[in-house]
């Protein structure tokens, strides 16, 4: 079946024939093509929605980063690396935003102590 047999017209709707074949199937006009973060943004909602009676955490409809460039630094001092390439491109320091601690820690739930460091040191 040729692609224009399946449209009609100008109007978006498809064949009644073929509309019957389909399941249930929506179009959100509101999420368009050309921006896959709100796409997937919504893929995220469905599922949070269909598992809401055992809600873990809550839904945010975006994420710290989104569709934002992310640039995670290692060392001291690359925040300067990153103004002066943001000055090259036309943007100001301020246009970085921290959102995560300036160094890597680990989160409290993570154990720090060795389960055989005293074994060890007994050897």
């Amino acid at each position: 079946m040729k692609i224009r047999e399946l449209v009609e017209g100008r109007t978006g709707g498809i064949q009644s024939d073929v509309a019957a074949a389909l399941p249930a199937t929506y179009v959100i006009p509101a999420l368009q093509n050309q921006d896959p973060y709100k796409q997937y943004r919504f893929a995220v909602a469905i599922a949070q929605a269909k598992g809401q009676q055992e809600q873990i955490e809550k839904f945010e409809p975006a994420s710290p980063w989104g569709e934002n460039q992310v640039v995670v630094s290692y060392e001291n001092g690359d925040d300067k690396y990153i103004d002066d390439a943001l000055k090259l491109v036309g943007l100001s320091s301020g246009a970085k935003k921290l959102i995560s601690t300036p160094k890597s820690e680990e989160t409290k739930d993570v154990g720090t102590r060795s389960p055989v460091a005293n074994w060890m040191k007994k050897k």
